[in-house]
C-alpha cells in the first residue's frame, strides 16, 4: 500500500537539518525541562485529554491527585484522572508498533470504567445523529486484523523509516 504523499529531497534536507539542531541541543542537555516545568507540562496534558472525554477536573484537581489528595468529584472523573496518571507514567514501556501495547494503554486508562479494559472491539458500533446513522465503523470482526495492517504498516513504510533514519543521524 503507498502511502499518499512522496518523500522528496527538500523534505530529507529539512529533516536532516532538523536533526542537526535536534543534536545540538541535545548535546548542551537543553533537552531536559526543569522538573516543575515537566510536571506542569504533564498535568496541562492529562487535564486536554480528558477534558475532550467531558472530564472537566481542573489542573490544581489534577495536581491534587497527583500528590494523592482527596478531591471532591464525581468517583468516574477521579477514577479517570487516576488512570491517566498511571498510562502517562507508564509510556516508557509501551512499544508504538504494538497492537498489544496499544491495548495495554488502552487496559490502564479504562480500568474499572468499561467492560474488558484493553481489549479489542468485536462487536459493531455507530455514531446516530438524532435517529439517523451518521457514522459506521467497522465491523467488530474486522478491528483486529485493521488494527494489525495498520500497525504493519507503520514499521515498515519505507518514506517513514527513511525519516526515522535521518532523524536517528
Amino acid at each position: 500500500m503507498k502511502p499518499p504523499y512522496t518523500i522528496t529531497p527538500k523534505i530529507l534536507q529539512l529533516v536532516s537539518s532538523i536533526s542537526e539542531k535536534v543534536g545540538a541541543i541535545n548535546s548542551v542537555h537543553l533537552n531536559r525541562l526543569p522538573t516543575a516545568l515537566r510536571k506542569r507540562n504533564r498535568i496541562k496534558t492529562i487535564q486536554s485529554s480528558l477534558e475532550i472525554e467531558g472530564n472537566t477536573r481542573t489542573a490544581e484537581q489534577i495536581t491534587d491527585l497527583l500528590n494523592n489528595k482527596q478531591v471532591l468529584a464525581p468517583q468516574k472523573d477521579i477514577l479517570e484522572v487516576q488512570n491517566a496518571i498511571k498510562v502517562y507514567a507508564s509510556l516508557g514501556g509501551f512499544d508504538v508498533y504494538s497492537v498489544n501495547s496499544l491495548c495495554g494503554a488502552y487496559g490502564l486508562l479504562m480500568k474499572g470504567l468499561v467492560n474488558n479494559p484493553g481489549k479489542i472491539r468485536t462487536t459493531n458500533v455507530g455514531i446516530l445523529k438524532g435517529d439517523e446513522l451518521a457514522h459506521l465503523s467497522p465491523s467488530g470482526g474486522m478491528v483486529l486484523s485493521l488494527m494489525n495492517n495498520l500497525f504493519e504498516y507503520l514499521k515498515h513504510d519505507e518514506d517513514i523509516l527513511l525519516i526515522k533514519s535521518c532523524v536517528l543521524l
